[in-house]
């Protein structure tokens, strides 16, 4: 049996999972975050809502507070394309920012090694 010392392992898996791709990372988080905020107010639209005490129709209270953060979002299937463009860009820039952050404290301690 071959013997393997740990800390070659450890300096082998550090060495070859130190960075993100940034991009990848932002694309795909914004992605996930749109199509989400697309599904769930589409399912909501699809599902239908109650009536309230004046005969109009609720649909998604507690999901067109969202409108208070991004502008022209409503429970609508327009609605949902607003909101996955916003959901794109916010994914985008969180995933982003955290993939460079990661990357940058990873060669720090890289350095410090």
């Amino acid at each position: 049996m071959v013997e393997i010392k740990e800390s070659s392992v450890l300096d082998l898996v550090n060495t070859r999972v130190v960075h993100l791709n940034a991009m990848v990372q932002g694309v795909s988080a914004g992605l996930i975050i749109g199509f989400g905020i697309f599904v769930a107010t589409n399912w909501l639209i699809l599902a239908g809502g109650h009536t309230g005490p004046e005969g109009q129709p609720i649909v998604g209270p507690h999901l067109s507070l969202l409108g208070q953060f991004l502008i022209g979002y409503k429970v609508t299937f327009v609605g949902s394309l607003i909101g996955f463009a916003y959901g794109a860009v916010i994914g985008f820039v969180g995933g982003y920012s955290l993939s460079t952050i990661y990357n940058w404290i990873a060669s720090v301690r890289g350095r410090n090694r």
